[in-house]
């Protein structure tokens, strides 16, 4: 025993004395035991906890916690037990560098684990009643946890000593040749903020683009896609998206119907005169209809031309395919009741004798080629 501490007393282990290091290495074991085995309490806890709502502020933390890292379990040890030996001053101050170094970035991970289950939560919260609002935060999510992770990797730098100006700086000129060599994904990038701070549209909204129709799937910081009706996934470039003319049906409540039909100048007037009042009555006896008007248009080149309006006051397609359909059966069999014929494109010769007896001969009627 008296040789072992004797030679503990030597020297002799990197120009110290040995029993400096073993302090500091037991102190280092057992901090990294008693944190390993918090965490992995902490761990276990966050399975058995009842999913109660009260307790979710709890069940973040909790999962915060859980996503510590080793190595900086490691670094915390190795600095606790800096704290119980004494070390030589050039040790001691690398020993708080590194340590601050892999800390900053386990606060990184900390920071980025928080906004990701707030982001989760309310994905999950809002998806069904604000839809634009989580295409906000999904556009923006990349961007924003590139923003924290630069953060964290600037203020590790600056602890380290090291002059993150002329960083900053450098990064400013080469981002703007960066920006430079991007412009087209950049514009694209700017084009997406716009969809998510203007709102045009929203992830669900059914959109025709020129002549391409389907509904918004995705909305990213370089593409929207839209799921067309034929089922096929139309992908464009954010910016052409915005610079084409856009006809957003999804923010559609209720839907305007210009519809028109035609009877024979046969028809005696005072049918002509009853037509409007029995395109009403049909209108009306239709639920979410608003009726709006029915005229005697004009006259047409083979026909006596009506014209209604009236509005579907919900914005289904499917629905108001509907009820034109049950407007048109009941106007076309009161109209058989009435013997009112509809008119067909006819065309009408006159052939007249020339002499003396001078008469309009007979009179054809014969659907137009």
């Amino acid at each position: 025993m008296k040789n072992i501490l004797h030679y503990l007393e030597q020297d002799t282990v990197l120009g110290h004395n040995p029993m400096v290091w073993a302090i500091f290495f037991a102190a280092a074991v057992v901090s990294f035991l008693v944190l390993y085995f918090l965490k992995t309490v902490i761990t276990w806890r966050l399975k058995k906890m009842p999913q109660k709502r009260y307790l979710n502020w709890l069940r973040h933390t909790l999962h915060t916690f859980e996503n510590t890292k080793v190595v900086s379990l490691v670094a915390i040890s190795l600095w606790i037990g800096g704290l119980f030996a004494d070390l030589p001053a050039h040790i001691e101050h690398d020993l708080r560098q590194i340590t601050a170094f892999i800390l900053f970035f386990q606060v990184g991970v900390w920071i980025d684990t928080i906004y990701r289950d707030w982001y989760t939560y309310y994905y999950n919260r809002q998806m069904k009643t604000s839809p634009s609002t989580v295409t906000t935060l999904g556009a923006l999510r990349v961007v924003i946890s590139a923003c924290i992770w630069t953060c964290v990797f600037l203020l590790a730098l600056d602890n380290a000593g090291v002059n993150i100006r002329t960083l900053v700086t450098g990064l400013g000129i080469g981002g703007i040749a960066i920006a430079l060599a991007v412009q087209n994904t950049l514009g694209d990038l700017l084009a997406s903020l716009s969809i998510v701070l203007d709102k045009p549209f929203i992830v669900g909204d059914f959109l025709a683009v020129d002549t391409h129709m389907g509904t918004v799937e995705h909305i990213g910081l370089k593409t929207t896609r839209l799921r067309s009706i034929s089922g096929e996934e139309l992908v464009f470039s954010n910016t052409n998206l915005l610079q084409s003319r856009i006809h957003n049906y999804g923010r559609m409540y209720q839907r305007r119907v210009v519809g028109a039909i035609g009877v024979t100048y046969q028809t005696p007037a005072d049918l002509i005169e009853a037509i409007p009042a029995m395109i009403k009555s049909a209108i009306e006896a239709q639920t979410q209809t608003r009726f709006d008007r029915a005229h005697f248009k004009g006259f047409g080149a083979s026909s006596l031309d009506f014209e209604y309006v009236y509005f579907v006051t919900v914005a289904d397609y499917t629905l108001y395919m509907d009820i034109q359909q049950a407007i048109n059966l009941i106007l076309l069999r009161k109209f058989a009741e009435l013997r009112i014929d509809f008119a067909y494109p006819t065309q009408t010769l006159f052939i007249e004798k020339l002499g003396s007896n001078d008469a309009i001969g007979k009179t054809e009627s014969a659907p137009a080629a």
